[in-house]
């Protein structure tokens, strides 16, 4: 019984590894660096990393396929007006606030308004907007103590990069998943309050070293988890833990089948973003989408869309991408020290005097995230596909003047906070929504009555180019006669709903960019030059670069 153990452990292992070198084989072994095809590789796949002889076969890259469809679908969703105490905001991290449903939200501007406590701010602030406080009865000034905790821990080893920026920027990223593409009204109150919290909390105390760091120098914690997935079941351990202590337990109130469920769905997100599954999670949900049938399990969907959230920085805007990406170098340059000092092979990109910054970022656009969110994408429109037919027809009641030719919409379906959420941006958006549509429209004129001009909005929005920073909540026209014909065919009628991709043209930018810097690394690496992030950082024709002063000041030496 114990050989037949150990005989299925080594195939499965075996299994694994070709799995993992079929993701890895069609890409020309000379078309990445060497360096980047050994982070990518130890990084984004359950093997270790060492130290290749020269000679050996090479890693090599197979790219996800791209887009199977395009086009646009936001769900109507704001935010809910709540008018329970609330903690106390300085006012300028209110202004900053309202462009929480940007894609590009600048973290960094609420760190520096908000006394360097950015995910206290937006964390409270969000699940305020979820209707969290009201609906698992979450006292204000315990939510508002966990909050600080977990600020603390996230500040506690002083990242660069794995810190209480980090947090928020992932929050946000998977609040504007949640709202604006309409994915909150797929999940019900509690899976969203578990996404939330599961992305606040996703890197909690974490130390600023990989899991490999921690495995190849035998820590505590890497020997308390087995060497298996060491730093995110150490995130979930340690914010329990907190969760334990009366004063900071925001899940006081929950029923023991709620706490159950909203555990299991914290601890199965947040052990997904364990990099080194990275390629199995694409292959499974890809295998998914593919099925004649497709049912898509949401704790995998949800993880989907926190694992995208939290590699999500290249497909921001360059100036956001470009910060991040300095301070994730310095703090792969911090381990490389403590992994000389400890006798260690360097890791991937740790080393500070021999690495390739701006290929290193083109090969995890390319390999990583750009796969990443074509299947997020995907995966979001099919689940939402469904959803759009359902309600297409019908018309929100919440108080507000409808066409008496409209049906009122059934809520049954519907979470509390998609309802709430609804109805707000209804009344909160529709004179934005109408101004937009007067500028689109030109010759119609916009009736003086509240109760037209929100119907006008929701009539015209889908006509408001997708591009505008300012749309927030575009949906089709119920009369579109596909919908309709289209309506009794699941498989014909997702191909109708598309939604936002404000990333792809992130990361088209920031690609070409970085490919105009990978030639300017170029030249300063022939001549032996020793140079930072801001030597390399070219301009394209056309750009002005500005805050040059904020740049990171992490070196990179050449020696031979």
């Amino acid at each position: 019984m114990e050989m037949s153990s150990v005989y299925t452990g080594l195939t499965m292992a075996v299994r694994l590894a070709a799995e993992e070198d079929d993701e890895l084989s069609e890409v020309q072994p000379d078309a990445v660096p060497q360096e980047v095809r050994d982070w990518l590789a130890s990084t984004f796949t359950r093997q270790m990393a060492c130290t290749r002889r020269k000679g050996e076969e090479k890693p090599k890259f197979k790219s996800v396929a791209h887009a199977i469809r395009a086009g646009i679908f936001v769900d109507r969703m704001y935010r809910r007006v709540i008018n329970a105490p609330m903690m106390t905001f300085p006012p300028d991290v209110i202004e900053v606030l309202k462009d929480i449903n940007d894609w590009s939200f600048d973290v960094y501007k609420l760190n520096n308004y908000g006394n360097g406590q950015p995910l206290k701010y937006l964390g409270y602030d969000l699940l305020n907007r979820y209707g969290i406080f009201q609906k698992f009865k979450v006292p204000s000034v315990v939510m508002e103590n966990f909050l600080c905790r977990i600020e603390e821990g996230y500040s506690r080893h002083k990242n660069p990069y794995h810190n209480n920026l980090h947090g928020a920027d992932v929050a946000q990223t998977v609040h504007y998943m949640l709202c604006q593409t309409g994915l909150m009204n797929w999940l019900s109150d509690l899976e969203i309050f578990a996404m939330l919290i599961a992305a606040i909390t996703h890197d909690f105390e974490h130390t600023g070293t990989t899991n490999n760091f921690h495995v190849m120098s035998g820590t505590e914690i890497a020997l308390l988890y087995n060497d298996r997935a060491v730093l995110e079941n150490y995130h979930i351990s340690s914010t329990f833990r907190i969760l334990k202590d009366e004063d900071c337990n925001i899940l006081q109130n929950l029923t023991k089948e709620e706490f159950r469920e909203f555990r299991t769905l914290v601890i199965d997100m947040v052990l997904a973003t364990d990099m080194s599954f990275h390629f199995q999670q694409l292959k499974t949900m890809k295998q998914l989408l593919a099925s004649p049938e497709p049912t898509i399990d949401k704790s995998k969907a949800m993880s989907m869309v926190l694992h995208c959230a939290d590699i999500s920085h290249p497909a921001k805007e360059w100036d956001l991408h470009y910060r991040w990406t300095s301070q994730l170098l310095e703090e792969f340059f911090l381990q490389g020290d403590m992994e000389k000092k400890l006798g260690l092979p360097f890791s991937p990109l740790c080393d500070r005097n021999n690495t390739l910054i701006a290929e290193s970022q083109i090969g995890f656009i390319e390999f990583i995230v750009e796969p990443s969110m074509t299947v997020c994408s995907d995966m979001l429109e099919l689940i939402l596909g469904p959803i759009k037919l359902i309600n297409a027809s019908k018309t929100v009641d919440t108080n507000l003047v409808v066409d008496e030719n409209d049906e009122k919409t059934d809520n049954s379906n519907q979470s509390d906070v998609a309802i709430a959420c609804t109805a707000m941006s209804c009344s909160i958006e529709d004179s934005k929504d109408i101004k937009e549509n007067k500028d689109m429209k030109g010759s119609k004129d916009v009736k003086d009555t509240k109760e037209t001009e929100i119907n006008e909005s929701s009539k015209d929005k889908y006509d408001t180019p997708s591009t505008s920073k300012d749309t927030k909540h575009e949906e089709k026209s119920d009369k579109e006669p596909k919908e309709e014909t289209n309506a009794e065919d699941p498989k014909s009628s997702n191909k109708l709903y598309k939604i936002k991709k404000p990333w792809n043209d992130c990361l088209v930018i920031n690609k070409k960019k970085w490919k105009v810097q990978a030639a300017r690394e170029a030249k300063l690496r022939e001549s032996k030059t020793k140079y930072t992030m801001r030597d390399i950082r070219m301009p394209l024709p056309g750009e002005i670069v500005q805050d040059e002063d904020k740049s990171s000041s992490t070196d990179v030496e050449i020696v031979e």
